[in-house]
């Protein structure tokens, strides 16, 4: 994918999301993993009213070259991609949400995790959705976790696509926006199920299994 590409997928990324109720007012952002550094939606822009000439382009180290000034999680997206590529060296696009039903869960969540495996299609597309400690919006201790979170699970045969930040929201991460982007849908997802129906069982050990085994599940 070219810059110019990575411009125009960025924005029409956000207008969906934005358009479809993924995120709200000026919450979220938007990264792609360039060659030569970094795209970051701007800070406090709409997801569903970017210019593709005004995004910021930084340079490896996260030193802004152009566009309007860069959203401050750019320290957690770079730290993301650091650990991610570890384990998957195409990790291309962060994006970040304040998805509703994930947000709601995770206001009185005390475990390890968002949630459970609950459906076939979430262990498939998603996976372990870790929950981080709260850390304030822009924290350099929340960057530092998740990236520790990342490579531990990367260390025990389980790589993750998503980690929750409490009463924030998720991070997801893949190859390209739009493969970000449906995975963050099947997050949401599935956090709405689960808020629709919190007794819900999780999958059984042998289901899981069988995930694995047929579709390389990453669970």
């Amino acid at each position: 994918m070219t810059e110019s590409q990575a411009r125009e997928e960025i924005c029409r990324v956000g207008r969906s999301l934005f358009e479809r109720g993924y995120v709200h007012a000026t919450a979220g952002n938007i990264s792609v993993r360039l060659d030569d550094g970094f795209l970051i939606t701007p800070t406090d822009a709409c997801l569903g009213f970017l210019d593709p000439a005004r995004l910021a382009k930084l340079d490896p180290q996260g030193q802004q070259l152009s566009g309007d000034k860069g959203s401050k999680t750019i320290a957690l997206h770079r730290q993301i991609y650091a650990a991610a590529c570890e384990s998957d060296a195409n990790t291309r696009c962060v994006i970040h949400t304040h998805s509703t039903h994930c947000v709601a869960l995770s206001l009185n969540a005390h475990g390890p995790e968002l949630l459970t495996p609950i459906t076939p299609y979430f262990v498939m597309k998603v996976g372990h959705v870790p929950l981080v400690r709260y850390h304030r919006p822009g924290s350099s201790e929340a960057a530092n976790e998740v990236a520790d979170v990342i490579r531990q699970h990367a260390a025990r045969g389980a790589p993750i696509r998503a980690v929750m930040l409490p009463r924030l929201g998720p991070n997801v991460w893949h190859g390209t926006p739009a493969a970000a982007m449906a995975t963050l849908e099947e997050l949401e997802e599935t956090a709405r199920l689960m808020v629709l129906a919190p007794d819900t069982p999780a999958l059984l050990a042998s289901e899981l299994d069988e995930l694995r085994q047929t579709f390389g599940a990453r669970w």
